[in-house]
């Protein structure tokens, strides 16, 4: 077998299977449900000819439903190990996708493999692999010239969980580029349609319950693990601030004045940054490489500056990470070292963090290393961006 890119799927996906054997991933412990019992109502009550949004509340955007469906056919006693064998597919789907994407350097696919050791036992109780194996399918689709079926599947993975959005812009810009303003605009309206065929008709069901699951994603408050709430937490360890935390959206977060102002501002830098990024690419030569280079930036731009950051957030970031190029090997140890202290606190320490508790020093450093992995990004795309003769990989067609 002389395919390199196969051979590091391959690779990818036996790290992938030995990874999530570790103890510390709890694979096999269905004591071990993170998100999944919420998943399960959902899918137990689509199952019983519920309508999603008008019989019962989901937070989740309708194309979120099938990942709630499908375990729900199993026995019931055994719906979340059916889940996390679902997200471990993902996984390896998006390992595999991601190398698709590449034009060389596939062990940075592979390199996927290891996250759950990472991250640990958090890494499949969520669906987080299902938006993140779409969005890994629509870059790899767009950069082997199927411009309209990754518009289609980006549309998919927006549809699922709101923040693919972030790369329509470099899409449309990278088609316009390499084939014209005519296709960049066929291909906005499959995505516009795929999408609409998606949401509507939820929304024409029940319009009230499905604009507040959108409505709520966008309203919610500074969660304790953001940046903005870390670096919060981290003042009131040297006496300058006092907390107040509040369980709402499902989620634990700062009231007050100053986390209000906080999270306005890191609003304010996330959407600079994510601009930003769109703006280098549109002024660069629009290559391969600075396509791939600007999707994995954006994303992380979305997750670093959010107003909330879960812990699966991360999630997101294993299958665009490897497409940084040359400098990935500095976006992998920061991406690796994000992991590690997020799973440091995320299941048995994460009261602590509520608590305001020293751990509270960790959570801040892992929100700054996101944000030295989001210049590493940038400063990928810039040069991506302004060096098409110098990389033999940009100048394959798309």
């Amino acid at each position: 077998m002389r395919n390199p890119a196969l051979l590091a799927t391959l690779a990818g996906i036996a790290l992938l299977a030995a990874s999530a054997a570790l103890p510390n991933v709890h694979f096999g412990d269905s004591a071990n449900r993170g998100d999944t019992p919420l998943y399960q109502q959902y899918g137990e009550n689509l199952t019983h000819g519920k309508a999603p949004y008008r019989d019962f509340f989901v937070e989740y955007p309708p194309g979120a439903l099938p990942m709630f469906v499908a375990p729900a056919i199993g026995p019931d006693r055994d719906y979340t190990l059916w889940s996390k064998g679902l997200q471990w597919l993902l996984a390896a789907a998006g390992l595999a996708l991601c190398a698709l994407a590449l034009r060389g350097g596939y062990w940075r696919a592979s390199a996927i493999g290891l996250a759950p050791a990472l991250l640990g036992r958090i890494t499949f109780t969520r669906f987080d692999f299902w938006p993140a194996a779409l969005t890994a399918a629509a870059v790899a689709a767009l950069v082997r010239g199927r411009g309209r079926l990754a518009l289609g599947v980006l549309a998919l993975a927006v549809a699922a969980k709101e923040y693919p959005i972030v790369l329509l812009p470099l899409f449309l810009l990278y088609l316009d580029r390499r084939a014209g303003r005519r296709e960049a605009s066929i291909s906005a309206g499959i995505f516009a349609v795929v999408l609409t065929a998606i949401v509507l008709p939820f929304a024409v069901l029940a319009p009230g319950g499905v604009g507040y699951s959108l409505d709520v994603q966008f309203r919610r408050p500074l969660q304790v693990e953001s940046l903005g709430a870390s670096f919060l937490l981290a003042l009131h360890r040297l006496g300058a601030y006092a907390p107040h935390v509040v369980s709402t959206y499902g989620s634990q977060n700062l009231s007050g004045t100053a986390a209000t102002a906080l999270a306005a501002f890191t609003s304010m830098l996330e959407a600079g940054a994510i601009v930003g990024v769109w703006i280098l690419f549109a002024r660069g030569t629009r290559s391969e490489a600075a396509l791939l280079a600007a999707s994995a930036a954006s994303v992380i731009a979305f997750v670093t500056f959010a107003k909330v950051l879960s812990p699966q957030y991360l999630i997101w970031l294993l299958p665009l990470v490897p497409l940084l190029g040359g400098r990935m090997w500095r976006a992998g140890v920061l991406l690796a070292a994000a992991l590690v202290l997020t799973e440091a606190w995320s299941q048995s320490r994460y009261h602590e963090v509520v608590a305001a508790q020293p751990v509270v020093w960790l959570v801040l450093v892992r929100d700054l290393v996101l944000v030295a992995l989001f210049s590493v990004a940038a400063l990928a795309v810039y040069r991506a961006g302004g060096n098409q003769t110098s990389n033999p990989s940009v100048l394959t067609s798309a």
